[in-house]
């Protein structure tokens, strides 16, 4: 009994104040405050926490236990969330690990607000490892896939082998649906701006007396300015010229907000393209690749990149040494 006071007096047990009865959504809800305070992807931070909310939000902090969220793992690595269609078979598409891992991230930091607000004695998440995630190969662009991936934009599909009357039908079936994402392309092939960073551009970060873009809402949070080549200026000014009175220099037309993704449109510009596994990332990679390999310096093109070390930038080292091992290969086999 003694033990038991002491352990009491001490706050080691939760019945003192009730630590852990708070419900979970009390919490999301102190959490989506903090993420429109302090985070950039504030759209998928909140999407991330209501899934939660409608999980467990009625559920008492001290119920949430880490063999709850081991559950949880599983359920979600076994959930389809897309179906491919590959020489007629359909193929699962299950969520990724890292999809999973980011997730238990948002979660980590919903519980501990918890314990910051002594809510909570501990973040069971302490107790929870991350799922391995397997690294995905960079994948870079080639001149004649970004041409056609142009061409899709320009509602022209006449690279495409099909009748003259297919094209017709995929020029209505499409209507111009793409043509948005011709200049977003430019950018990215042209400056190495990660997607955020373009969505979040706004006209007053744009500059065309001294041909600048300032970069504010970037990963590590540093300010970046990018200078604008001829490309870029170029389909800058032409959009400016029509919306100039947006705020965001991307805006959705039908909604007047500033586009939150456009994930299926990409995907779909490839497919018709014939530009297969490339990821919208992975224009920013050949941004990179195009500049290392044509001997721009690595410090200006990790200004450029906005990376905060440089060995993150000497990974375009690698493939300009594959570049030239090919190179010469062709020397060896010329005669």
């Amino acid at each position: 009994m003694n033990i038991f006071k002491a352990d009491l007096l001490r706050g080691k047990l939760d019945l003192v104040e009730d630590i852990g009865c708070t419900q979970l959504k009390e919490v999301i809800d102190l959490y989506i405050k903090y993420a429109h305070a302090n985070l950039r992807s504030i759209d998928t931070a909140e999407r991330i926490a209501k899934r939660f909310s409608e999980i467990w939000g009625n559920k008492q902090l001290k119920d949430i236990t880490p063999k709850e969220i081991e559950k949880y793992k599983l359920t979600r690595s076994k959930t389809v969330w897309h179906t491919k269609i590959d020489n007629g078979k359909e193929i699962p598409q299950y969520v990724s690990a890292a999809t999973i891992n980011r997730e238990l991230n948002v979660l980590s930091k919903i519980f501990s607000i918890a314990v910051s607000n002594g809510m909570l004695r501990e973040n069971p998440l302490k107790h929870v490892k991350k799922l391995p995630v397997k690294n995905k190969i960079e994948r870079h662009l080639t001149p004649e896939e970004e041409l056609r991936m142009y061409k899709v934009c320009d509602n022209n599909f006449s690279f495409l082998d099909i009748t003259e009357e297919a094209q017709d039908r995929l020029k209505i079936k499409c209507a111009n649906k793409y043509s948005y994402l011709k200049p977003i392309l430019t950018i990215a092939l042209n400056t190495g701006m990660r997607k955020s960073e373009i969505l979040n551009l706004t006209w007053d970060c744009i500059n065309f007396e001294t041909n600048e873009i300032t970069v504010l809402c970037t990963k590590n949070s540093k300010k970046n300015i990018i200078p604008m080549n001829h490309k870029v200026k170029t389909v800058l000014s032409e959009k400016y010229k029509s919306e100039y009175q947006n705020k965001f220099v991307f805006t959705n037309p039908e909604t007047g907000n500033k586009y939150v993704d456009f994930k299926k449109a990409f995907k779909t510009v490839c497919e018709l393209a014939n530009v297969d596994k490339l990821r919208f990332h992975d224009l920013r990679h050949t941004a990179g690749t195009r500049m290392a390999s044509c001997n721009v310096p690595l410090p200006t093109v990790k200004e450029i990149l906005n990376h905060a070390s440089i060995n993150t930038t000497m990974r375009y080292v690698h493939t300009m040494r594959e570049q030239k091992e090919e190179a010469l290969e062709i020397l060896s086999n010329y005669v």
